[in-house]
């Protein structure tokens, strides 16, 4: 039996059990214990809390996550190369990882725990938003989600209206969490190092949303406003069938403006009309 301090570096691991990067799976390891440490802390306390950790990899951030407290940590790792090196993890922290060798996008995290759990992950890139979204749907089951992705998908995340960022992710996960970007993290930090900055960013789910309206809804309204972005409403509204100017009319929003320039509560609104139409 080994303890956390006795585990080898990172480095060392990757070079034993032959761990190469693969593009294909958007990875891209995080060494640096500091930083891995810094990710786990944004999460707030973890003691007592169940985490689940996506890609792990050569288990950084596993490590992190552990030595901050996590009673129980679930990490989904889909690479099969990874998982004597996560083993090792597992036998130094004696019954507080388990490792699930699953893809995901496909598996249901909520069947792994009861209650609540927290995520904790350093995203592939290229499953970043589909995954994000997934969980968008699950939040009830979640109390944080802190993870890194490239800086430009945080930029949309947290972006505020008339910005270039500011979108349709804005307002999703506006309206659904409390968001927070928390630090850039230079490629230089990663093993291969990207081509992109990457960011950590921490949502909260909250316990009904931001502002009344159907999540269907409301999606379908703000894809075909951001659809056609430069165009004013009165015009990009128009494929949803129903007479654009009118409602706006009812909504309060101006025909002249356009999507860039609302807020959250005025697509709610908006979405609450046509709901009604």
């Amino acid at each position: 039996m080994v303890d956390g301090d006795a585990l080898p570096p990172l480095r060392e691991v990757i070079a034993r059990y032959g761990l190469n990067a693969e593009k294909s799976l958007g990875q891209n390891f995080l060494l640096d214990l500091n930083l891995t440490g810094r990710i786990a802390r944004c999460a707030g306390s973890l003691q007592g809390e169940t985490v689940i950790e996506i890609g792990p990899g050569p288990g950084g951030l596993t490590r992190a996550i552990l030595d901050a407290g996590a009673k129980r940590l679930i990490a989904i790792e889909k690479d099969t190369r990874c998982l004597p090196a996560l083993a090792d993890i597992a036998a130094a922290y004696p019954d507080r990882l388990e490792v699930v060798n699953d893809d995901a996008l496909e598996i249901d995290e909520t069947a792994l725990f009861d209650g609540k759990a927290k995520i904790i992950a350093n995203l592939p890139y290229n499953v970043a938003t589909p995954l994000l979204i997934k969980w968008l749907g699950e939040r009830e089951r979640f109390s944080s989600l802190t993870l890194m992705f490239q800086k430009e998908v945080a930029d949309r995340i947290t972006a505020v209206p008339r910005t270039k960022a500011y979108g349709r992710l804005s307002i999703l996960c506006q309206w659904l969490c409390e968001t927070r970007r928390e630090f850039d993290i230079s490629p230089r930090a990663f093993t291969p190092p990207p081509k992109v900055t990457s960011t950590v960013v921490t949502l909260r789910p909250r316990e009904t949303p931001l502002y009344p309206a159907d999540q269907e809804v409301l999606e379908k309204v703000v894809a075909a406003a951001f659809g056609q972005r430069r165009k004013m409403l009165r015009a990009s509204l128009k494929p949803l069938g129903k007479p654009a100017e009118e409602m706006l009319e009812k909504a309060g929003i101006a025909p002249t403006r356009r999507a860039e320039e609302l807020t959250t509560q005025e697509f709610c609104a908006l979405a609450r009309v046509y709901a009604d139409q």
